[in-house]
């Protein structure tokens, strides 16, 4: 039996180069914001909690991608107040 890690992970629910909507859940160590697809993690580079935003995808590893903005709102949706 082996308990040792893997290095092929499966397919991945993105591909690189391509663009997906998403909204931002998190924001890692670093700052950049995190989104899932499938529960695949993305760093979003400049992404902020709450933001839906267009994203492409510029690299995937095993366990994760990076990507940025394509196109999304600059604030957080819960951020914009309703009009009176």
């Amino acid at each position: 039996m082996s308990y040792g890690r893997r290095d092929n992970f499966g397919p991945k629910p993105v591909e690189q180069g391509n663009e997906y909507d998403v909204q931002i859940t998190e924001i890692s160590r670093k700052g950049d914001g995190i989104a899932r697809i499938q529960g695949f993690v993305i760093f979003v580079k400049e992404g902020k909690v709450g933001q839906n935003a267009k994203i492409r995808i510029s690299q995937i590893g095993p366990r994760f991608a990076t990507a940025e903005i394509v196109n999304g709102s600059a604030t957080p949706a819960t951020d914009n107040p309703a009009p009176n």
